[in-house]
Order: structure tokens, then C-alpha cells, then sequence
């Protein structure tokens, strides 16, 4: 429900387009990572996904699910609460890791956050948590590296901004984008496989980020 949600709203509000690396694919029990920009970009990267036919299990702040309506769609599609510096936040990473050994297809964050500039510009990823690493290495599952860009362009900086962002899109009409990178299964120990993982998200992003600019992008062989 939550991806024909974005994929009915978001071009109401930019013009989306989707990039595969060739070779690229999603393996049934993979773990997709994406950048974290926006509010906005959950529903971009979802509308992405959603062309590609892919309808991935999403984990998102545990937050979101004290929201009516959302809260309920949530739940019914079967996403997982992180629930963020509490007793329960290793809970996620077991939910997720049952959902990938189900053959789902697992949506992470790999920043946990969103940025902190007042900006709409593009920049890359900040810093990845750990979570992404310590469950690709329990479960032993591929990453698939998304990178999205031009959410900022519709929701960005303080409140004020980010809902006036979002009234003016829809005449803006901003260009938004969703690129997908060849999968890669981390190596090493913890910082590296973090490591491996922001800089194939990060790879993935500057693709996006070159789309949204205009530039001519050469997509990985």
C-alpha cells in the first residue's frame, strides 16, 4: 500500500526517474541501502523501487507508527519499528533478519538519521551507523547500494521551509532521482563492512546527484 501510495503522489510533486547499473538486481533476501536526506525521500525512493517492481520491507523510527493512518499502513505491510536508543533497538535487526530469511527484500537507512543543514543542496551521505553492517554480516545477505536525489528540493531545513517546500513542488516540479548499484557483500570486520557499504551507497548517490544536476551520467558496466 505504502509504495502505489508513493508511486500515485510523487509525481505530483517532481519528475522521477530510475537508473540501474547494468547487472544490477535484487536477490531475494537482500538488504537495500539507501541515503537519507529528506522526509520526502522515503516516498522517492519507494516510487523508485515500485518501477522496478520491487516492494521492499521498510525500517523506519518507531515514531511513525504514532501516526494515524500511516501508523496502521505501516503495520498492515508488515515494516519494522527502530526503535532508537532504547532496550528495544536490537529488536529491529531480529525482525529484519527473520524478514530476510523469509526472501524478503529489507529497505535501511544506513545514516539513521537525517542531515542537519537548513540547505536544499545535494551532498553526500553522512557517516552509516552500524546496524546495516551487523546484519549483513549475521545474515550474510548482499546490499543493494540506492542512491536518491532531489528530495531536498521538496522538503529541506527548518518547518516553516519544509512545508512550504512541499506546497510550491507540485508547480516546481523539481527533478528527482533513483539510481541502483551493483550489489556488493561487505568484507572485514565491522568499520570496514560499514565502510564498504557507505562508499557503494555513497557511489550509487553521486550518480543520482549527477541526474538531478544534468550531467551526463556512464552507468557501471
Amino acid at each position: 500500500m505504502l509504495s502505489r501510495l508513493a508511486g500515485a503522489l510523487l509525481p505530483c510533486t517532481g519528475r522521477l526517474s530510475v537508473t540501474v547499473d547494468a547487472g544490477a538486481g535484487f536477490a531475494p533476501g537482500s538488504i537495500i541501502a539507501a541515503n537519507h536526506t529528506s522526509l520526502a525521500d522515503p516516498a522517492l525512493v519507494l516510487a523508485g523501487l515500485r518501477e522496478l517492481g520491487i516492494r521492499p520491507t521498510v525500517m523506519a523510527a518507531a515514531g511513525l507508527w504514532k501516526i494515524p493512518v500511516l501508523g496502521r499502513m505501516l503495520s498492515e505491510g508488515g515494516h519494522i519499528p527502530v526503535h532508537r536508543q532504547s532496550r528495544r533497538a536490537a529488536e529491529a535487526l531480529d525482525y529484519a533478519a527473520e524478514a530476510l530469511a523469509d526472501g524478503r527484500l529489507v529497505l535501511i537507512y544506513g545514516e539513521g538519521g537525517l542531515p542537519r543543514r537548513p540547505d536544499a543542496g545535494e551532498a553526500p551521505p553522512e557517516p552509516f551507523r552500524s546496524g546495516l553492517a551487523r546484519l549483513a554480516q549475521r545474515t550474510g545477505a548482499a546490499v543493494v547500494p540506492l542512491g536518491q536525489a532531489g528530495a531536498r528540493r521538496i522538503t529541506s531545513g527548518s518547518v516553516p521551509k519544509q512545508l512550504a517546500g512541499l506546497a510550491t513542488a507540485p508547480l516546481r516540479r523539481p527533478r528527482l532521482h533513483v539510481h541502483v548499484g551493483t550489489p556488493i557483500r561487505p568484507t572485514g570486520d565491522l568499520a570496514a563492512r560499514t565502510a564498504h557499504a557507505h562508499a557503494a551507497v555513497t557511489a550509487a548517490w553521486r550518480t543520482a546527484a549527477a541526474r538531478v544536476a544534468g550531467a551526463p551520467v556512464t552507468l557501471a558496466a
